[in-house]
């Protein structure tokens, strides 16, 4: 079928190499891969070449995200279910692919602007074990998962939604969330996989195009020591250590060097094949530091 499977990467735009190569590495326990290419890191997650990239061209935003198609004639299917949609679609070039380490490369742009891939045959470094950068009890959770989740800039919730449906994503409106002004934010969530979800918007006007990403240990140990690790070099905590009630993950969300979020998590449940919504979490995440785009209460 031609849909997608899995977010498979990002590109993150940054502006200091040596911060992201010190936050990924010794808070996160990501491995480092330096190519000799001068502008750019990748970070490593598990057997991939790579699941993040890192670019220093300053933009300190999210770059390109990428989404997996299972080969060859899903990738031909699903391109040509875009141009029947009406949607700007580019094949890239055999260079192209290889500079992203995959076999197959198409680019395109989503609704809100976010620079949009759709790919196959990533590079997979079956030889070479990951090596987290710090101590780990565990790994990642990765595999036909993605590398996790995000939360992008939409100002058309509804364009959003069905252009992540033309790709194969499912999802809807998953939070009923009481704002101080009266109204009430419906934040929509969608995934491709047994993840709860790979992407998520719907949380109003955001000044980057992305909020956050979401990433997930294996070992609940391997959250404890992002959380105090993030506490002892007094990084900005966004929102608390808590539970949420739609993928019912453990996470908290501090500031990257970049100043947006990442989101740390554990537990996660597998996708429901049934829609719920809620109106606030388990417990925890209460506000901390303002100024990040998640200046909501949850509870």
């Amino acid at each position: 079928m031609s849909v997608v499977t899995e977010l498979g990467y990002l590109g993150l735009s940054v502006s200091n190499l040596d911060s992201w190569r010190a936050y990924a590495t010794e808070i996160a326990g990501m491995e480092i891969v330096d190519e000799g290419e001068g502008d750019r890191l990748y970070l490593r997650m598990d057997q991939w070449h790579h699941r993040i990239a890192l670019i220093a061209d300053g933009q300190d935003d999210l770059a390109y995200l990428g989404w997996r198609v299972a080969g060859p004639v899903e990738f031909t299917a699903l391109i040509e279910k875009l141009i029947a949609a009406r949607i700007a679609v580019t094949v890239s070039s055999d260079a192209e692919a290889g500079e992203r380490r995959v076999l197959g490369l198409a680019k395109l742009v989503d609704p809100g602007g976010n620079p949009t891939e759709i790919f196959y045959g990533p590079q997979v470094d079956a030889y070479k074990p990951f090596h987290p950068g710090r101590a780990m009890f565990g790994k990642f959770v990765t595999g036909s998962e993605g590398v996790g989740h995000c939360i992008l800039r939409q100002d058309d919730v509804e364009a959003a939604a069905s252009f992540y449906g033309l790709l194969g994503l499912r999802g809807s409106v998953e939070y009923h969330l009481q704002l101080p002004n009266g109204m009430v934010a419906s934040p929509y969530f969608m995934h491709c996989n047994e993840r709860q979800h790979s992407v998520a918007f719907g949380l109003g006007p955001m000044e980057k195009r992305i909020n956050h990403l979401m990433f997930e240990y294996a070992e609940l140990d391997d959250l404890g020591l992002a959380h105090d690790i993030v506490r002892a070099r007094q990084i900005d905590v966004a929102l608390q250590l808590g539970k949420h009630a739609n993928d019912q993950a453990l996470t908290f969300y501090c500031a990257n060097p970049s100043g947006w979020l990442w989101e740390f998590g554990w537990g996660a449940r597998k996708a429901s094949a049934q829609q719920e919504y809620y109106t606030r979490d388990i417990f925890g995440h209460g506000n901390e530091a303002p100024g990040y785009g998640m200046d909501i209460s949850l509870l």
